[in-house]
Order: C-alpha cells, then sequence, then structure tokens
C-alpha cells in the first residue's frame, strides 16, 4: 500500500527557510499563513558539558502536515472533505469543507488553519499537483542543503529522492539541478534506527521521517 513521505536529515538542514518560501510561492499561501515552519531546537547544552558554546547543539525541524497513517483530522471531519488518498497523502476536498475546524483541534500538529477569505480549512497537500505528474514536491525540489527527500515508505528511506545529482558536471543551473534527481542512499551519512525519528504519535502515525545523529531528539516535546 503506497504511502508517501517525506524525510529530513536534519544533520544536513541549514534553517534557511527555503522549504517555508517555495512552499508558500507554489501553493499561494497567503501572507501570515504557512504549510512549513522550521523551528530551531536549541542551544542546549550537551550532557557532561559546561553548558556554554561551544558545549552546546542546535538544529532546526521543519513541521508540517505529517500525512498520518491513521490520521485524527480524518476521524473528525463531519463531511468527509479531510480524506486519505490512494497514495496516502492526506487531502481536503473544499467543495465538502465547511469550515468548522474540528480537524484543526484535533491535529496533534498545529498545521491546519482556516482560510478567512474562502472559509475552508487548509495544509500542506504534499504537492499533490506536483507528485502526479512525477516532480518533487516544491519543498523538496528547492532544498540546496539537500535535507528533503520524497518517496514511497513501502519502497525503503534509500529510494527516496531529492533534487540534482550526487555531483553535478558542466551545466549546475537551476533547470539542471531540478531535473535530475539523487536518493537518500547515494548521499546519505551512515544512520542506525535509534537515528530515526517520528513527531509525536497519538495514535495517528506519523508518516514523516527525521533522521538524527549524534543530537538528542527534542521532537517529543
Amino acid at each position: 500500500m503506497t504511502q508517501y513521505s517525506i524525510i529530513t536529515d536534519l544533520n544536513r538542514c541549514v534553517g534557511c527557510l527555503a522549504c517555508t518560501v517555495a512552499c508558500k510561492a507554489a501553493n499561494g499561501v497567503g501572507v501570515g499563513s504557512f504549510w512549513i515552519k522550521t523551528l530551531r531546537v536549541g542551544p542546549n547544552p550537551i550532557e557532561g558539558g559546561s553548558g556554554d558554546w561551544p558545549d552546546v547543539e542546535m538544529y532546526f525541524l521543519p513541521i508540517q502536515c505529517q500525512h498520518c497513517a491513521d490520521p485524527e483530522c480524518v476521524k473528525v471531519c463531519p463531511t468527509g472533505a479531510s480524506h486519505k488518498a490512494a497514495d496516502g497523502t492526506v487531502q481536503i476536498d473544499k467543495s465538502k469543507c465547511i469550515g468548522c475546524q474540528f480537524c484543526a483541534m484535533a491535529c496533534p500538529y498545529g498545521v491546519r488553519y482556516l482560510n478567512e477569505t474562502e472559509r475552508v480549512v487548509e495544509k500542506c497537500t504534499l504537492c499533490e499537483q506536483k507528485i502526479a505528474q512525477g516532480e518533487l514536491p516544491q519543498c523538496v525540489a528547492q532544498c540546496g542543503a539537500r535535507a528533503r527527500y520524497f518517496g514511497d515508505l513501502e519502497q525503503g528511506l534509500d529510494s527516496f529522492v531529492g533534487a540534482g545529482k550526487v555531483s553535478i558536471a558542466g551545466d549546475a543551473g537551476y533547470d539542471a539541478v531540478l531535473s535530475e534527481f539523487c536518493t537518500y542512499g547515494d548521499i546519505a551519512k551512515p544512520y542506525t534506527d535509534s537515528d530515526v525519528h517520528h513527531l509525536p504519535n497519538v495514535g495517528n502515525d506519523p508518516s514523516f521521517l527525521y533522521i538524527l545523529r549524534n543530537h538528542e531528539w527534542k521532537g517529543e516535546e
């Protein structure tokens, strides 16, 4: 069963907010609203350290709809507007949405909001208009640090793809980078099962994965 997802390698993320800006531009997200928010975690003292620089650690954590396997937002929607698609993503049928915001209240991650103009709820769609044509979600395509990768969990993490070849020779222009994919298996540094994290699971089984090595995971907080 297909379950589209995104891996974010937090050891590569530099907090540049390119994913946030690209998402807003590609999806027409209004001023003051966001489908992706990038949080700064830390700086926190390293265990056994002084608590002062350089004995501190910090990383960035992008937060968006997790396209859960068993989403709470779908369970509470009275009209069926929020639903699971065949590719595993969670989508909103705006023609059915009545703006009650039950889904926004049920979401454990606070990533849904009411579009006041249209009176419907909005959130990350995983750029369904792009992935349907074999393209990458815009937040993945625009990640200059190659921290974000898109794929199907059923195919394994190493098969997830990001923008740009592993090494670009010759034309390294914008169009060339977006037309070539690399896989996470090609570029990832070694990681263990203990380095793979999810946002808090309250029975909804979030599908997005975060890889974090040699840092204390704070995502449960």
